[in-house]
């Protein structure tokens, strides 16, 4: 019996190498996958996000927020509003943030808070732009206007929030929540 599984592993049949093959290449797969969503998943922790010294800045800000303090104890992270929760549109996020974040870190385009204030107003455009063209899908991934009670808010939230008036303008959340977490740039922009 010993020496017949000698000779099978010295010369195995086509069917035993396809089959370690298969197994062997699952197991890869199975090993990668859980690497690289780890992996994803740990760059958006807000740990990870604080690791460039550079946001600590907008992190104090942030801190002042109704996103980091409130009366129902909800807290979004950096994350929940910069990076979308759908798989694919996260991918493209995250691509995105290689070639434009990293080099700007880098580089040392932002590493001193006088740099940052310069750069603050391209830096909210490329954010607000990001939100206005998916329709701000990070903000309803928290925020669903089909459970929003408008009878609760006031006239004019109700008024804005209301479908009829969102679908006519072709408006999303980050055309009037500008600067609700972050300091807006010193440069006058339309809230």
């Amino acid at each position: 019996m010993f020496k017949k599984l000698i000779s099978v592993l010295r010369s195995p049949s086509t069917h035993y190498s396809l089959g370690a093959i298969l197994i062997v290449g699952g197991l890869a797969g199975i090993l990668f996958s859980g690497a690289f969503n780890w992996s994803v998943e740990k760059s958006n922790s807000e740990a990870f996000c604080l690791s460039c010294h550079e946001m600590s800045w907008v992190y104090e800000e942030y801190k002042t927020s109704v996103h980091y303090k409130n009366t129902s104890g909800v807290r979004a992270t950096c994350s929940d509003c910069h990076v979308p929760q759908e798989w694919t549109a996260k991918m493209v996020r995250k691509i995105k943030a290689t070639f434009k974040e990293v080099p700007r870190k880098i580089t040392g385009k932002i590493n001193t808070k006088e740099k940052f204030e310069a750069h603050r107003l391209e830096l909210a455009e490329s954010v607000w732009s990001a939100m206005k063209a998916n329709d701000s899908q990070e903000c309803r991934s928290c925020h669903a206007f089909e459970t929003m009670d408008l009878d609760s808010q006031s006239k004019s939230a109700a008024k804005r929030h209301s479908a009829e008036r969102r679908l006519q303008k072709g408006e999303t959340c980050i055309d009037c929540h500008k600067g609700i977490a972050h300091a807006l740039p010193s440069v006058q922009v339309d809230p």
